[in-house]
């Protein structure tokens, strides 16, 4: 997959119980701040959620903000269908792109 830098992510934390679904209109800025719990009392930051096991890239960040809004209307069950799909061992996807 090619990256682009405004994209739509999905974190977990260590043992798949939280997801966090975002947007950003830097992903290789933005997944480093959740890492370093830059926020303390953020979603993130609270429920440990570091590993990016998903992303989807944009050119256009008004379409990712759309492409946010629904990811964020699933359901559980369809976010994990999404995650598998592609990345069925739920590795951590930040090195492959961290470079």
């Amino acid at each position: 997959m090619r990256f682009e830098a405004c994209a739509v992510y999905i974190l977990a934390n260590l043992n798949r119980s939280v997801l966090y679904v975002g947007v950003t209109s830097d992903l290789l800025k933005r997944i480093p701040e959740h890492r370093a719990r830059l926020n303390p009392r953020s979603f993130a930051s609270r429920y440990r959620v570091e590993s990016l096991v998903h992303f989807e890239p944009f050119q256009d960040i008004v379409a990712a903000i759309e492409r946010e809004k629904q990811l964020k209307s699933w359901t559980r069950a369809k976010k994990i269908a999404l995650v598998e799909k592609a990345n069925h061992d739920w590795e951590d996807l930040w090195p492959g792109i961290a470079g």
